[in-house]
């Protein structure tokens, strides 16, 4: 009796103990999943998928489907083994409540269960448990249903057999808690299909479904037998290639394996992406370098024994090897070190020597198998080379006449008084009739304008010789201060907010797109850190006698002029362009901080701005009229 008694208080206390790691959850979840924001609320769904995904990586499961359910919960299935259901020996219930309710708890800790796992924060199906009003898992095993509910992380009854089935798998529900996620609930289609689609392609042959149930019914299947291969020629699709094949890399050492694709085209840009078990390593790391240092030192051997670089000549750069390359790099490591400000940066040391060697070895036989395309490759990067020395130069010239000149700055900026660049905020404005307006209208002490004449160049068709020879941007680059592309320091920024202040036309919308091109290539930090803005000047002028209301869409314009009286009939003027306000008006509709509306240009994937970027502004017109059409549901309004 006595014993029993016990074992009953022992198992009250770890029940206790359950709930108070789950606690610390719910009361702070930013820790466990970055934030409560949308970000926050998607990355629940990652947790979830990542332990399909492991079992797909110990090779036990080959499909997975998610689907957004129509009340915003999310429903994630699988055909892998199946969650345990025994009972766990330390804490004599359940493996299944276990992963449920125990922070650390499962097969990706103490190296048992899984020889490589993704997801980046490792704690899984617990918090997504403590996050939600209600999870339930549904477990296909040794030929039975299990099925268990939890509350808020707490089980609302034991584990239970539902049924039979011939199958195995793990199927979870869950529907987060709004009083965690106050600022939405909602699901994105598009950020989870982006993310699946990217998944499936880091992991070939595994098939992977997404299913919107809501009203806007839709579903997206993706299965890549040519994995990260496929994630190339689909990366490259709006591009001129210049071998048809990518380069395709695979290889293992010391239980690392190290994968590689690349392929090059005839941009001006290199697009690299690495992962370490399926997580973006945004920061590069270990891995990259190794692939960096391999590509250059392989290209320069095949070059030089080859007779394509002379003797007196000196060797091709990193930054000229990579010019045009899509690549990605993507490595299974048993016990990955991430460093660097969000967790991104890989930092293992052995992964640099290995994909050096894995890489190195196979890009040597390839340019020795295939010398038509070696060939092809080492001239682009000789042409970058020259181009490069052009792009010096321009720099200097550029530094030269700051120098020479009384003042550096250019001679259309209107600078504002104030050296405090905190506070400082400059706008960019097409037209001299737009900047006059906006120079009388400003506070002269924090705003500056620079008008801009014509378009400015599409950087994504250019060298930054070439773009450095543009008037405009040269503008741009001496009044910003940071200086362009990698001389680039924001720290020198003289402005923290740069708003783009164009007309609400098709012209307005073209050189706000070469605009944000622009920043994107060759001063993406300004984007990164929120320094670009973009001005969100009215659409129409309503006036009724001496009432005068500024309304910026034509829902709006409805909204108001329901409320409006008929008498007297109230005029309704529509601006074509900022050239036709005063500059009170500009000043008390878009410029003034205390009433201004300004849109924050923030990158939340790199990857897919990369995708968008080279469809819109690249040289293939067929991708950039498949976006337009599939896009086109999102327009209401067309001015032409």
């Amino acid at each position: 009796m006595d014993q029993k008694q016990v074992q009953g208080n022992s198992y009250d206390e770890s029940q206790i103990q359950v709930l108070e790691g789950l606690e610390a959850v719910r009361k702070r979840p930013g820790m466990y999943i970055g934030s409560t924001n949308s970000k926050g609320l998607h990355h629940l769904v990652w947790e979830i998928v990542d332990n399909s995904i492991d079992e797909a990586l110990a090779g036990y499961c080959d499909e997975i489907n998610v689907i957004i359910e129509e009340d915003n919960s999310i429903t994630v299935k699988d055909n892998g083994r199946g969650i345990p259901v025994g009972i766990h020996e330390k804490m004599g219930r359940p493996a299944l409540e276990v992963i449920m309710t125990v922070l650390h708890a499962g097969g990706k800790f103490g190296g048992g269960g899984y020889k490589v796992s993704g997801g980046l924060h490792g704690v899984g199906a617990s918090v997504v448990n403590a996050l939600s009003t209600l999870l339930e898992v549904k477990v296909y095993r040794e030929g039975h249903i299990y099925y268990q509910k939890f509350h808020k992380g707490v089980p609302a009854a034991d584990l239970s057999v539902i049924g039979e089935s011939d199958t195995t798998g793990t199927h979870t529900h869950f529907k987060p808690d709004p009083e965690i996620f106050t600022e939405t609930t909602v699901y994105e289609f598009d950020t989870l299909a982006n993310r699946i689609r990217e998944l499936a392609f880091l992991n070939k042959g595994l098939k992977l479904t997404i299913e919107d149930v809501r009203e806007n019914k839709q579903k997206k299947d993706y299965h890549y037998e040519g994995g990260i291969k496929s994630y190339v020629e689909h990366l490259n699709r709006s591009k001129e290639v210049i071998h048809e094949e990518p380069i395709y890399v695979m290889g293992e050492k010391d239980g690392i394996t190290v994968e590689i694709a690349l392929q090059y085209n005839e941009s001006y840009l290199s697009n690299i992406y690495s992962f370490t078990n399926n997580i973006n390593t945004h920061e590069g790391g270990t891995h990259e370098v190794g692939f960096k240092t391999a590509l250059t030192r392989v290209i320069n051997d095949y070059a030089r024994k080859n007779g394509l670089i002379k003797d007196q000549d000196s060797n091709l750069t990193g930054e000229d090897v990579r010019e045009g390359l899509t690549a990605i790099v993507s490595i299974k490591h048993p016990d990955p070190q991430f460093e660097g400000q969000t967790k991104t940066k890989l930092g293992n040391s052995e992964v640099r020597t290995i994909t050096d060697n894995v890489f190195g070895e196979k890009l040597e036989q390839f340019l020795l198998e295939n010398p038509v395309e070696a060939k092809k490759i080492i001239e682009k990067g000789l042409m970058a080379a020259r181009a490069r020395v052009a792009a010096k130069k321009a720099r200097e010239l550029t530094r030269r006449k700051s120098a020479l000149e009384i003042s550096s700055l250019p001679g259309k900026l209107a600078d504002c008084s104030s050296k405090d660049s905190s506070i400082s905020e400059i706008y960019i404005v097409e037209g001299d009739s737009a900047g006059g307006s906006a120079k009388q209208g400003r506070d002269r002490h924090f705003q500056a304008i620079l008008p801009l004449k014509g378009k400015i160049i599409n950087v994504e068709k250019a060298r930054l010789d070439k773009i450095l020879s543009n008037n405009e941007v040269r503008s741009m680059v001496t009044a910003f201060g940071a200086g362009i592309a990698e001389e680039f320091d924001i720290s020198k920024a003289r402005y923290h907010k740069i708003i783009i202040m164009t007309d609400a036309d098709v012209d307005g919308a073209h050189i706000r797109t070469l605009l944000l091109t622009f920043f994107y290539r060759y001063m993406r930090e300004f984007i990164e850190q929120g320094y670009i803005y973009i001005a969100q000047p009215p659409l129409y002028k309503i006036q009724q006698g001496k009432k005068v209301q500024y309304v910026y869409n034509d829902k709006q314009l409805e909204e108001v002029l329901s409320t409006l009286n008929a008498v007297p009939k109230p005029s309704i003027q529509r601006y074509k362009g900022l050239g036709e306000m005063n500059p009170e008006q500009l000043w008390e509709t878009t410029m003034d901080p205390e009433v201004r509306t300004l849109l924050q240009v923030n990158l939340q994937d790199a990857i897919e701005a990369d995708e968008i970027f080279d469809t819109l502004m690249g040289d293939k017109v067929e991708p950039r009229r498949n976006f337009i059409q599939d896009n086109a549901k999102y327009v209401k309004n067309l001015d032409i």
